[in-house]
C-alpha cells in the first residue's frame, strides 16, 4: 500500500505545512483564532488543536515514547491553552513525526496496528499501512478547514499543494 518514501514525504509535508500555518496565525490576534466560523470544530485554533491531539494519539500508537492525549476527543480543541503553546507542541510533533519516518523500514508498515478505543473500550485492529495514511489524511483535511477559514475571514492562506513543497522543506 504504502512505503518509507511516501511516509518520508508526507512527514515533511505536514511540517512544511504547519510552518507556513504558524506564520499566517502568528498575525492574528485571539478574537481571530477563537472565531467560530461555524466549522466542525469551530474555530480556526479549535481545529489547529485537534489536529495536535489525533496527530499525538495517533503517533503514541506508532511510538512508545509518544504519551497519548491527556484530554479525551471531545476536549481535543482545547489541548493547548494558547497560540504559543501549541506553536511549542506543534514543533516537537512535527519533530518527532519526523524522526519516526526516518528511522521506519518497509517492514515496520506491514501487519497490524491493535489498540483500545477508549471511548467504547474496544480493541481496534487495522494494518498499519492504513492507519498512517489516516492520520496523514486527517491533518491534510482539517489543515483544509483551517485553509477555508482563513480565505473566508478574507485572509490569505498557505500554499497547500503538494506537488510546490520545496525541496528543503
Amino acid at each position: 500500500m504504502i512505503d518509507k518514501s511516501y511516509v518520508l514525504m508526507m512527514a515533511r509535508y505536514n511540517a512544511w505545512q504547519n510552518n507556513q500555518i504558524m506564520d499566517f496565525v502568528n498575525v492574528m490576534d485571539e478574537d481571530e483564532l477563537l472565531h467560530d466560523h461555524k466549522a466542525f470544530f469551530g474555530s480556526i485554533m479549535g481545529t489547529l488543536n485537534h489536529l495536535l491531539w489525533g496527530d499525538t494519539l495517533w503517533m503514541s500508537r506508532f511510538c512508545s515514547d509518544v504519551d497519548a492525549p491527556d484530554v479525551p476527543g471531545s476536549q481535543s480543541t482545547t489541548c493547548t491553552e494558547s497560540l504559543g503553546e501549541w506553536q511549542a507542541e506543534r514543533f516537537r510533533m512535527d519533530g518527532r513525526m519526523r524522526i519516526w519516518a526516518q528511522t521506519l523500514s518497509n517492514i515496520d508498515l506491514a501487519g497490524d496496528l491493535v489498540w483500545t478505543y477508549t471511548a467504547t473500550g474496544q480493541d481496534i485492529r487495522q494494518a498499519k499501512a492504513l492507519c498512517v495514511t489516516h492520520m496523514f489524511n486527517h491533518q491534510t483535511h482539517h489543515r483544509g478547514q483551517v485553509h477555508a477559514m482563513l480565505t473566508a475571514s478574507g485572509r490569505k492562506a498557505p500554499t497547500s499543494d503538494l506537488c510546490f513543497m520545496p525541496e528543503d522543506a
